[in-house]
């Protein structure tokens, strides 16, 4: 250790206090911690301007401040996303353990001023063999990074979109501890490392309409909402502004086919079926995956761990994840309770029919189809056929009544001619059903669509995603409305309607209109991630 190196940022600290000219900020630490730092980064183009910091804390920390200032002045940014923990303690001479966190804090609250600052002002030169990388710090992106480093240039991204300190930050892929994890990764792959901190519009775009559709009686998925609205274009425009020529890279399980199509390309299935993440994914805009690459899509699990393994990356054996990235050390009706002031709201639990079988605590707690945890007890098995948002009731009956060969989608888009749905997906895990459109509907948006289909499916929840597709061709998505059911129970609709043996709300299979609102996509409750 250097004392001398440390000493001299302690007390000729630079940059202290100094906020340049339209300069973007990032702030980290806070909270369970005492110390707390703000950086201050300006770009241009593609160099760090100038910056400066605030410090709140320990001397340590404002010796840290003041390496990193030093360390990124006049730096190229992609330079400037190198500097991590260990880049920063180096510059100090060395840090013991007890000081390592200021390095640790400086880190951090750079990395989310330099992606904000990047995101808005950098401008670098167009490089066809620069690809941009989504690193979530698991093992699917980290190969997914090491494969395009293998073929070019690459740059890491990872976004912070959640943080809840009340949930356990290590268990999620988008909290501050997650990006600081996959940071570290990227930086000992040699890779530069940028994040976005986009936990303001996960909020209102993602979090809020997750908590209104359980309010409303459906069963929402905010991943193919989070791919399809914020995560993808995010850092699509950020790959622009770095000038990456290969586009943006993920560790999604997926393909992509009819390239040159005037319409654009589609999704086609991964090459292993278990782990196939084109669901999560249907609602991407043609435009978005023309740009869009997905390494492993020709990859099965096993292989992937062991091109990790080859590589000598520490996440080779690293669980994947199986919660949505904000339920992380929590349940969905904690959640709800605490971030939408949905607690318990009691009604009645009752049969088809009207008689009533029990009390329930909210009808926010269950989702269609689901036979655990009714809290009554019967004869045979019985199974939620529907909610009821406004009388807070929860129809329950035998799994029969779940059963349908017809499904009404709203709010659907079609990439091609309708005539070429033969299948759809109805859950994240579920196999397709064979099925066919009803009516003559061309490419583009609908207002509703109504889908025949040609096996017996059961229990389609509303506010689900509905993928359209066309062998392993995704086509086409909307989302579930509503499904007349066989055994004479009536719809099961997004209001919770039972009994009138109608379909849905009773649309024409091929009414138009203008773009269709944002889809409350869904999978299921449990939540598996959409991907790395």
């Amino acid at each position: 250790m250097d004392a001398l190196a440390f000493e001299h940022h302690l007390t000729s600290p630079q940059g202290l206090g100094r906020r340049p000219p339209e300069a973007f900020a990032g702030t980290a630490g806070g909270h369970a911690c005492c110390d707390e730092v703000t950086f201050h980064v300006s770009v241009a183009g593609d160099r760090v301007l100038d910056a400066g910091f605030d410090v709140r804390g320990c001397g340590a920390c404002t010796a840290a401040g003041s390496a990193v200032v030093t360390l990124v002045r006049g730096a190229h940014v992609l330079a400037a996303a190198r500097i991590g923990t260990r880049a920063i303690a180096a510059e100090l001479g060395g840090l013991s353990a007890a000081k390592l966190h200021a390095a640790e804090l400086a880190s951090d609250a750079l990395a989310r001023a330099l992606g904000r600052a990047v995101s808005e002002r950098g401008a670098l030169a167009h490089s066809p063999a620069r690809t941009l990388v989504a690193m979530s710090g698991g093992v699917d992106s980290a190969v997914a990074a090491h494969l395009c480093a293998q073929r070019g240039e690459t740059v890491a991204v990872t976004l912070e979109l959640w943080s809840d300190h009340v949930a356990q930050a290590e268990r999620s892929c988008c909290s501050a501890t997650a990006v600081a994890q996959a940071r570290a990764l990227a930086h000992g792959m040699g890779l530069a490392h940028l994040t976005l901190d986009l936990r303001a519009q996960f909020r209102g775009e993602v979090v809020d309409p997750f908590i209104s559709g359980w309010a409303a009686g459906e069963t929402p998925n905010p991943c193919v909402r989070c791919n399809a609205h914020l995560r993808l274009d995010a850092m699509l425009a950020l790959a622009a502004r770095l000038g990456c020529g290969g586009g943006l890279a993920t560790g999604h399980y997926a393909r992509t086919a009819e390239h040159g199509h005037p319409r654009g390309p589609l999704l086609r299935a991964a090459a292993d079926p278990g782990k196939d993440q084109t669901y999560m994914l249907a609602a991407v805009r043609p435009q978005s995956l023309a740009r869009l690459r997905f390494p492993l899509g020709e990859l099965r699990k096993a292989q992937v761990r062991a091109l990790a393994a080859g590589a000598g990356l520490p996440v080779a054996d690293r669980p994947d994840s199986q919660d949505l990235c904000f339920l992380a050390g929590t349940t969905r009706e904690q959640f709800l309770a605490r971030h939408g002031a949905l607690g318990e709201r009691p009604g009645e639990i009752v049969a088809v029919g009207g008689r009533r079988l029990g009390r329930h605590r909210g009808q926010h707690r269950f989702t269609v189809g689901q036979r655990r945890g009714l809290g009554v007890a019967a004869g045979a098995p019985l199974y939620v056929l529907a909610r009821e948002a406004d009388s807070g009731r929860v129809i329950v009956g035998p799994r029969e009544h779940l059963r349908t060969r017809k499904v009404t989608v709203r709010a659907a888009t079609l990439h091609r001619e309708g005539a070429r749905v033969d299948r759809v997906k109805l859950r994240y895990r579920a196999q397709p059903v064979p099925a066919r459109l009803v009516g003559d509907a061309g490419p583009g948006h609908h207002r509703m669509l109504e889908l025949a289909l040609l096996d017996d499916a059961y229990g389609p929840a509303p506010g689900q995603l509905a993928c359209l597709m066309d062998g392993d061709l995704i086509v086409g998505h909307g989302t579930i409305a509503g499904a007349a059911t066989i055994a004479g129970s009536g719809t099961v609709a997004g209001s919770g309607t039972v009994g009138s043996g109608t379909v849905g709300s009773g649309a024409s299979a091929a009414a138009r209109s203008g773009p269709p609102a944002s889809p409350v996509a869904a999978a299921p409750v449990a939540g598996a991630r959409a991907g790395e």
